[in-house]
């Protein structure tokens, strides 16, 4: 079988080619165990990966509500006029409202053959001002943008200054009383590894199980800004929220460094600490397998 990259301009199907069989038209293109089928005749359909940034600032979050503004509403509507076609996304994370995300992935599938430039032009054509799309690409049959999915990073910005900003208002949780940041991502490490946090999810989180893997949870500053940077194979919900809450109290003093690991172990949202705003809160990134070869972005 023909090896071909997977998002490469595939080869039109001549279907006004009588003297071609059936089963030439529907030659199935294998690379690195992942299929991608030619479109033909209308019936074979594509499949679309695109990353997507947004200010969740306006939004009632991600998923598409009757009566709210949403970040999906906008994006298949965009989409649809692009495609011609009605279109439904699928995304790697659903994020609450007013929480922002810069390395959001999404995939839809189509018959509207596109080149991923147009993809990326038409939509943001289409969109909002603070919704766009930042890249495109044809991926194999078997792509997910959730379940694919092998990890995801998130930051919460946090504004450590006497008096409020006008301007990160709605991009950065403001905490007025000083905040030790080192003894905040002190505390962090006992929360790095696989553990169970219920003690860190909401309480209507409907998870199937609070087990999750934490690969790397670092505090730093950079002058009045606190950054809490966070890598996990997957979360729960309110779980980046409530982690930022707990640090937060250690880091002004109400707490000790061991709160965090001891609210762990109870296993209990009730004896948790406060969940921080939603806004402070940013999706960054959603890594992959190499074989699906998306961008590296940050």
């Amino acid at each position: 079988m023909q090896r071909v990259h997977p998002y490469k301009s595939r080869r039109r199907n001549r279907c006004w080619d009588s003297s071609l069989k059936p089963d030439t038209l529907t030659t199935m293109i294998d690379y690195r165990a992942h299929t991608v089928r030619p479109f033909c005749c209308g019936i074979d359909k594509m499949k679309i990966a695109l990353g997507v940034e947004y200010d969740g600032s306006g939004f009632n979050g991600w998923q598409k509500q009757s009566h709210a503004r949403s970040v999906q509403e906008d994006l298949e509507a965009a989409l649809s006029r692009v495609a011609d076609q009605p279109v439904r996304v699928h995304c790697a994370g659903r994020t609450d409202t007013g929480v922002h995300g810069t390395g959001q992935v999404v995939h839809f599938e189509t018959t509207a053959e596109r080149p991923p430039r147009a993809w990326v032009l038409g939509s943001n054509v289409n969109l909002p001002n603070d919704v766009s799309v930042s890249w495109a690409r044809q991926v194999a049959d078997d792509f997910h943008a959730r379940f694919s999915a092998t990890g995801r990073h998130y930051r919460y910005l946090i504004l450590n200054r006497g008096t409020r900003s006008a301007l990160w208002r709605n991009r950065a949780t403001w905490h007025h009383h000083p905040l030790d940041e080192h003894r905040m991502h002190q505390a962090a490490q006992a929360l790095v590894g696989t553990h169970d946090f219920s003690s860190y999810r909401a309480l209507g989180c409907q998870a199937k199980h609070p087990v999750r893997t934490i690969h790397r949870l670092d505090v730093s500053r950079q002058g009045e800004m606190i950054a809490i940077e966070v890598h996990a194979n997957a979360f729960l919900h309110h779980m980046v929220r409530n982690l930022a809450g707990v640090l937060m109290a250690i880091g002004q003093g109400k707490q000790e460094v061991s709160w965090a690991e001891e609210i762990l172990q109870l296993r209990d949202r009730r004896k948790g600490g406060v969940t921080a705003p939603p806004h402070g809160l940013y999706l960054t990134k959603v890594d992959y397998p190499e074989e699906f070869q998306l961008p590296d972005r940050r």
